[in-house]
């Protein structure tokens, strides 16, 4: 999907899109965002996503170039086995999402734990209801959208960027290649579309930061995955992949992820034809704990 740049000046009307008992759940309330100088938007949050294509890769990484890249000592990725911590690549075709046209992002993600207390390998990611100070840390955000990037900026403080985003079926795989704004491909995944169903119905946290603060957002999503997992990627490190999954560019938008020191080998894949999701407002009477 190309990139978009002209930020419409009204809110698209797709409300009969957002029928599914899912959007039940959640009471919106509207908020007023100066997305420019020229244009402030009433939109109402929490954002509703309808029949999203998600492709999500994870991989295993250096635990401390992980670490690295947090804003704050504070924040330490779930441990894994060793050395190494997680990776997270969501890759999203949003086909409706309410009052915005349809746009392709993908959110880089790191699972960790916010805040003081034992540091738990592995078990956060295995229940992190568990855990209230789970969630997930996101480092890099491409999207196809201007409007959606000064969104993402100027409430969460999300590092979204404008590029091109394609996601498209390809030979059995869910491909996605993220362009530099020369066109150059700086990111590409595949993502099996097979794989064991398995149905998730999932509620966590966020967490980012805008200027000096930190916020936590929360984020919610339904649908079933075909999942397929690599388990034996746990007992080694360093593994080969049995085909080429994952492919970092030379530019400079991937400089951050070869710093992470990615395995080839992934750990999980997930694929879902369509879900539905809900993004939230930074929560209002959450601080930091630290």
């Amino acid at each position: 999907m190309k990139p978009t740049f002209e930020i419409p000046t009204t809110l698209l009307d797709n409300g009969a899109q957002f029928a599914d008992p899912f959007f039940a759940r959640f009471r919106q309330m509207p908020s007023a965002i100066a997305l420019t100088d020229d244009i402030t938007k009433t939109y109402a949050f929490p954002t509703f996503y309808a029949d999203v294509t998600s492709a999500m890769g994870i991989f295993l990484c250096d635990y401390e170039a992980a670490r690295a890249i947090l804003p704050h000592p504070a924040m330490k990725p779930v441990r894994m086995t060793r050395g190494r911590a997680l990776v997270i690549f969501s890759c999203y075709h949003y086909q409706h999402v309410l009052g915005i046209p349809a746009y392709n992002e993908i959110a880089m993600t790191i699972p960790i734990l916010a805040g003081p207390g034992p540091d738990w390998p592995v078990l956060p990611m295995l229940a992190g209801g568990l855990f209230p100070q789970f969630g997930y840390y996101v480092f890099g955000m491409p999207v196809t959208s201007k409007e959606n990037q000064l969104r993402g900026n100027h409430i969460w403080g999300l590092p979204k960027v404008t590029h091109e985003i394609d996601l498209q079926p390809e030979g059995g795989d869910c491909v996605t290649v993220a362009k530099e704004d020369d066109g150059t491909p700086y990111f590409s995944l595949r993502v099996p579309m097979s794989g064991t169903p398995t149905a998730f119905d999932t509620t966590g946290w966020l967490y980012s930061k805008l200027g000096d603060r930190y916020l936590r957002s929360q984020t919610s999503f339904k649908g079933t995955f075909n999942v397929t997992k690599h388990m034996g990627a746990l007992l080694t490190r360093g593994g080969q992949a049995d085909r080429p999954y994952l492919h970092i560019g030379a530019g400079p938008s991937a400089a951050i992820l070869r710093q992470l020191q990615l395995e080839e080998r992934p750990f999980q894949f997930r694929y879902a034809q369509t879900m539905n999701s809900a993004f939230d407002l930074p929560q209002a009477d959450w601080h930091a704990p630290w």
